[in-house]
C-alpha cells in the first residue's frame, strides 16, 4: 500500500450500487477525509441511486447530486486502465461477496462487512426509513472503527485480523444504538 502522497482508496461493492454501497462511499468521505477516498460500484449496478438512500443523505447534510449507480467494471484493470489504484474493498452485501470479483487495480485488502439490504424494507415508509437509517448507523460504526485504526502500526496480516472483526460488529456492538 503505496498511499504516502495520496488518501487511501476504498471501494465499497454491493449487487446494485443503489443503497448500502452509496451511503458506506458517502460515510467513508466524510469520516476518512483527507486519510480515505471512498468509491462504490455492484457487480450488477441497477443504474438507479435508491430514493430512499438519497433521502436519508441529504437528511444527513450529505451531498447527493454527484452519486450515481456504477458497475465495478470501472474499477477493474481489464475494463479500465485508468482506474485508481486500490488499497481497500469491503463488500457490504451478502450476495456481491460470494460473487468473482475482477482484479483490481493495486493488491488492495478485503473484507465481507454485510449488511440487511434495507430495500428489501417492507412496511410504511416510517418503517422503510428505520431500516435505512439501521443500515446507515451499522455502516457509519464500521467506517468509525476502520478509521480510528492505527494503520501505519498494523503489519498486514494484523490489519486483516481487524477489518475482519469490524465485519462482524452489529447494531448491538455500537454504543449509540
Amino acid at each position: 500500500m503505496s498511499t504516502e502522497h495520496r488518501p487511501m482508496n476504498v471501494l465499497f461493492l454491493c449487487t446494485h450500487n443503489s443503497a448500502r454501497s452509496i451511503m458506506a462511499e458517502c460515510i467513508m468521505n466524510r469520516v476518512g477525509a483527507g486519510r480515505f477516498k471512498a468509491y462504490s460500484a455492484g457487480s450488477m449496478a441497477s443504474g438507479v441511486v435508491n430514493p430512499h438512500a438519497i433521502n436519508l443523505l441529504k437528511h444527513l447534510n450529505y451531498k447527493t447530486d454527484d452519486l450515481r449507480s456504477k458497475n465495478w467494471d470501472e474499477f477493474s484493470l481489464a475494463n479500465n486502465p485508468e482506474a485508481p489504484e486500490l488499497d481497500f474493498v469491503f463488500t457490504v452485501c451478502d450476495n456481491a461477496a460470494g460473487e468473482v470479483c475482477p482484479i483490481w487495480p493495486g493488491q488492495p485488502m478485503s473484507a465481507h462487512w454485510g449488511i440487511p439490504d434495507p430495500s428489501q424494507a417492507t412496511g410504511s415508509e416510517a418503517e422503510i426509513a428505520l431500516a435505512f437509517a439501521d443500515a446507515y448507523r451499522q455502516l457509519n460504526n464500521r467506517i468509525t472503527l476502520f478509521c480510528a485504526l492505527p494503520m501505519n502500526a498494523l503489519d498486514r496480516l494484523s490489519l486483516q485480523r481487524r477489518l475482519d472483526e469490524i465485519g462482524r460488529t452489529t447494531l448491538a456492538d455500537d454504543p449509540a444504538a
